[in-house]
């Protein structure tokens, strides 16, 4: 009697214990479909909220969403961003493929600068891509190394379009007066050879949105004589306004904002 009132002790114990290591691995499992569903739920809205930058529609912006640093940095760097930029060079190449040049040496290219032609994702990484403010004197420190690297594709673009004979315009939002120099460098030592202008900010454009600065500096250029055929810049303040040119490219940039 004594020994069935053990065994009939021992086996409810053993039956708690199960139980009990039931309910804590479902309680894991619980946990870890949670956490998968929020990564999900958040990669789906970062997928999203890139779309609508990258088409324009979120408007205006100045941070990323802080819970779409990861997406961001892995899109930047795991090489989607450079597949993007393919995609968009081989259009902008088959565009240039249909152009015959005039002969009088006044066929134009405008290339935006920063994040066109040469990147400053290793700065932004130290801004978590985007998810902290602006930093102007910051960036400012960072241009005035002159470490900004090559964006391949469009350094590729770059010499097929100097090869062909166009004239290659830089445009830049950069501050001729403490950038000139430095950029000047920086883009020749990453293989920016050859090209018509380097166009820079100066005091009369200080204070300009990029949108009527651009403008302007296109429309003077037309006013030269220039026939402006491609457009590329990563901000859509690179294309907007009047004189684009006949084509314009928008490159991916989900970093930052340059109204």
């Amino acid at each position: 009697m004594e020994q069935g009132v053990k065994f009939l002790v021992l086996f409810l114990l053993e039956i708690m214990f199960s139980t009990r290591a039931m309910c804590i691995r479902h309680h894991q499992s619980t946990n870890n479909n949670d956490s998968s569903s929020s990564s999900s739920i958040n990669g789906s809205f970062c997928l999203s909220w890139r779309l609508g930058v990258e088409t324009n529609n979120v408007l205006p912006w100045r941070t990323v969403p802080t819970e779409c640093l990861q997406y961001v940095e892995n899109y930047m760097i795991r090489g989607q961003y450079e597949q993007d930029l393919d995609l968009i060079m081989e259009q902008a190449m088959s565009f240039v493929s249909t152009i015959t040049l005039g002969g009088d040496a006044m066929d134009a290219w405008i290339l935006d600068v920063d994040d066109t032609c040469i990147s400053n994702i290793f700065y932004y990484k130290t801004k978590k891509y985007g998810c902290d403010p602006y930093d102007p004197s910051g960036f400012r420190a960072w241009a005035m190394k002159g470490w900004c690297t090559a964006i391949p594709s469009v350094l590729g673009m770059f010499n097929k379009l100097i090869d062909k004979g166009f004239k290659v315009i830089m445009l830049t939002g950069r501050d001729e007066e403490t950038l000139g120099q430095v950029t000047r460098d920086n883009l020749h030592n990453q293989g920016f050879i050859g090209y018509e202008r380097l166009v820079m900010r100066t005091a009369a454009n200080k204070g300009q949105s990029a949108v009527k600065y651009k403008s302007e500096v296109r429309k003077q250029l037309e006013d030269e004589g220039y026939r402006i055929w491609g457009n590329v810049g990563d901000q859509w303040s690179d294309l907007q306004g009047n004189y684009p040119g006949n084509r314009t490219f928008k490159l991916p940039n989900p970093m930052y904002f340059v109204p």
